[in-house]
Formats: C-alpha cells, sequence, structure tokens
C-alpha cells in the first residue's frame, strides 16, 4: 500500500517530469504507443545527435589501405589449409 510520503515522491517525479517540455512531449507521444528514439525524436522536431569520428585519422589511411589489399586477393585462388583445417 502506498503512504503518503511514497505517494508524494509520486506526484514529484511525475511533476517533474512534466516539468520540462521536451519531456512533457515525449509523454504525450507515447500515449498513443510504444515508439523508437529516433522516431520520437523525428516528431518532437528535436533530440540528441551523436557524431563519431575517427580518433585519429592515420586509421582512415590504414582502413583504406586494408580495404584494398582485401579487394586485391583473388577470389577464385584456393586458400592453403593448415594443419588445424584454418586458411
Amino acid at each position: 500500500m502506498l503512504t503518503v510520503s511514497s505517494r508524494a515522491g509520486v506526484l514529484a517525479r511525475f511533476g517533474h517530469a512534466l516539468s520540462d517540455p521536451t519531456r512533457c512531449g515525449l509523454l504525450l507521444a507515447l500515449r498513443d504507443g510504444p515508439a523508437f528514439p529516433a522516431d520520437l525524436a523525428d516528431a518532437l522536431g528535436q533530440g540528441r545527435r551523436t557524431r563519431y569520428e575517427l580518433a585519429d585519422q592515420r586509421l582512415a589511411h590504414a582502413l583504406s589501405d586494408l580495404v584494398e589489399l582485401a579487394l586485391a586477393i583473388d577470389a577464385t585462388t584456393a586458400c592453403p589449409v593448415d594443419s588445424s583445417g584454418a586458411c
């Protein structure tokens, strides 16, 4: 059974959620059912965007070299199998 203090805590958390326009918009959007974060961000016209980049640009060069090397391998050439059965 909820006590007065636990009910007050529930109402305070709910009030906190409603005090922020973004959180309020999320709650309103979720009335119709569950949604994916990207869809909610689109619907609300805002959201967090994460930007990724390589920590060191030398990795870009190394990755390009690796891709070129992998593409240079002739797929029709048989791979020699060692004693473990691996190529």
